[in-house]
């Protein structure tokens, strides 16, 4: 039964994978800049889910053509492994190609846009409401909602007090990570907490030492944020 939970985990993490291309395309833009409405071909592009070339001409799209059903499947069959068959598995599911768009839009234009991280937020408070109502649910509602105000304020702080190196688009993320993240309690959100940070600051020294980058060079955190979130959650669903 567990096999067969994380196959079709996976299974469904490749298929919602595979729709986020053209989402990235669209969102990869820079600060205040509109989202994309046309591809490199100059046609329009349709819609916001499928692969990352014009229906018109069949035209790639530039870097997204090349979608991340690999990461999204390898998140979800973690997740259903970890947290097994689960209320709240659900919900991890329903967020997993979401973070992966997140991270994989912060890697390219280091932005995280308002409008993946604040659904994202409200979506998982709500989606996390309703598991807790249901019998085998292994969190607790109240602490996540604990969580993300714990988390989101903690990155708010460090907005206000060292802006160059931290954004607004990743305290507005770490909202909904804090709340995923406490669920399972104020343990495993420190661990995912710190488990991002030490993930991110690991590559900046790692680049540096390579001398990839130079000092103060600013880096997409984003996507160490929902690694070290990720570890966290499976960490939180496999002790619970």
């Amino acid at each position: 039964m567990e096999a067969l939970l994380i196959a079709l985990a996976a299974l469904y993490g490749a298929v919602a994978g595979a729709l986020l291309p053209r989402a990235r395309y669209r969102l990869g833009v820079g600060p205040e800049e509109p989202w994309r409405r046309l591809g490199p071909c100059g046609h329009p592009v349709a819609g916001w889910l499928g692969p990352a070339r014009c229906g018109r001409c069949g035209g790639v799209y530039g870097p997204g053509a090349r979608g991340p059903a690999a990461v999204t499947a390898l998140v979800c069959a973690a997740l259903a492994g970890a947290a097994g068959a689960r209320p709240e598995l659900a919900v991890w599911l329903l967020a997993a190609p979401v973070a992966v768009l997140l991270a994989a839009v912060d890697r390219s234009v280091r932005r995280l846009p308002d409008v993946l991280t604040l659904p994202l937020a409200a979506g998982l408070a709500a989606l996390l409401g309703a598991a807790a109502l249901i019998p085998g649910a292994a969190g607790s509602w109240a602490g996540a909602l604990w969580g993300a105000l714990a988390l989101g304020g903690g990155y708010f702080a460090l907005v206000v007090v060292h802006p160059a190196g931290m954004g607004p688009g990743d305290a507005k993320l770490a909202l909904g990570l804090g709340c995923a993240l406490g669920w399972y309690g104020w343990d495993v959100l420190l661990l995912g907490a710190f488990a991002g940070l030490l993930l991110g600051s690991g590559c900046a020294l790692g680049l540096l030492a390579a001398r990839r980058v130079r000092r103060g060079t600013a880096l997409a955190f984003g996507p160490f944020m929902l690694a070290g979130a990720w570890l966290g959650v499976l960490a939180g669903a496999s002790h619970a």
